[in-house]
């Protein structure tokens, strides 16, 4: 088979390249993301594989199909950024990502950031950064055991998380429209207002589409308990950024802990000469110290990174033999 990969690191390269050696598939590597600028390179390619965070535009839909390609294989869990009304209308029948590289790699991040904030070893470093060295009884910090983890969606990568806290002694709540008991061990599901009203540390892993778009408002933070530690390594988009921000510079949030952001795609995996040109709300965010924000790298680890490689060339492989992909997104 012949294919084309769009946004590929220097990272990925070798895994490529262990897939070439055992399959002997012509492979195009290109570092720039999948646009109507770079689309055209398709051509003549059996299928298109990318990784990125730019949404993809009307014109690359169409020229895909032009090129005869029916099947988009994504190397990043989240799908926002396929409009599935259009690519299926411009004749893209299957979308596929890869939801299971490593849902440990996410839920280990998710959990040394929790922590990081739970005992304030950030706002310590600050300190000590402007030569205070004290500990005033407000840096006093509590553990792990002691506190309710909140899991708003228990799929692969919130229930990797539950199993974690849930092994550090930690009371851990769920809640997901999907009831899946093998997870019952690590969890005990409910409602969404429990979730929200009960726990310490709240983690967030849904996908985000029109359902779940600012699933997380003013009203929501509101009902959080006051210290509350909330983590977002899924999509920016799931929470309202502003009503986040005020209730973290008002003192309700007790920190935040986020590896994405509804701004990303301006500067993640980018180098930004000046920071004066960085978003607005990252810029809020950094200077806070119970802050931590990070480059949608909670993902990055080797394991990871080649099992990206090695399902979305798997799933072009199936798809291309007239077999269904093993991770179809089916909206």
């Amino acid at each position: 088979m012949k294919v084309i990969m769009y946004g590929v690191s220097d990272d990925e390269r070798h895994h490529v390249q262990a897939w070439q050696d055992q399959h002997q598939d012509e492979i195009k590597l290109v570092t720039e993301p999948l646009t109507k600028e770079t689309v055209a390179l398709a051509a003549g390619f059996d299928g298109v594989s990318t990784k990125q965070v730019e949404s993809l535009d009307e014109e690359v839909y169409q020229q895909l199909s032009a090129f005869g390609i029916k099947h988009l294989a994504l190397r990043i869990v989240g799908y926002n950024i396929v409009n599935f009304d259009k690519a299926h209308a411009h004749g893209i029948t299957t979308v596929s990502n890869v939801p299971a590289y490593s849902p440990r790699a996410i839920a280990e991040n998710g959990l040394a950031v929790a922590l990081n904030l739970l005992r304030k070893i950030s706002v310590l470093q600050d300190r000590e950064r402007r030569g205070d060295f004290t500990l005033p009884e407000s840096l006093m910090s509590e553990e792990i055991y002691t506190k309710t983890v909140g899991v708003i969606g228990v799929g692969n990568i919130g229930s990797a998380s539950a199993q974690l806290y849930s092994a550090l002694g930690a009371r851990v709540l769920g809640y997901d429209p999907i009831y899946r008991a093998n997870y019952e061990p690590y969890l005990t599901y409910t409602d969404l207002e429990t979730v929200l009203k009960e726990a310490d540390i709240i983690t967030i892993h849904t996908p985000l589409d029109d359902s779940t778009r600012e699933m997380l408002g003013a009203k929501e933070f509101a009902l959080m308990k006051p210290g509350t530690i909330f983590i977002n390594q899924a999509r920016g988009g799931l929470v309202d950024t502003e009503a986040m921000i005020a209730a973290l510079e008002s003192g309700h949030l007790g920190g935040v802990g986020l590896d994405v952001l509804s701004s990303e795609s301006e500067f993640f995996w980018k180098v930004i000469e000046d920071p004066a040109q960085l978003p607005a709300d990252y810029q809020r965010l950094a200077k806070m110290p119970n802050a931590i924000v990070t480059p949608h790298s909670a993902y990055y680890t080797q394991t990871a990174v080649r099992n990206m490689v090695m399902q979305s060339l798997e799933d072009i492989r199936r798809f291309l033999n007239g077999q269904k992909p093993l991770y179809v997104v089916d909206l």
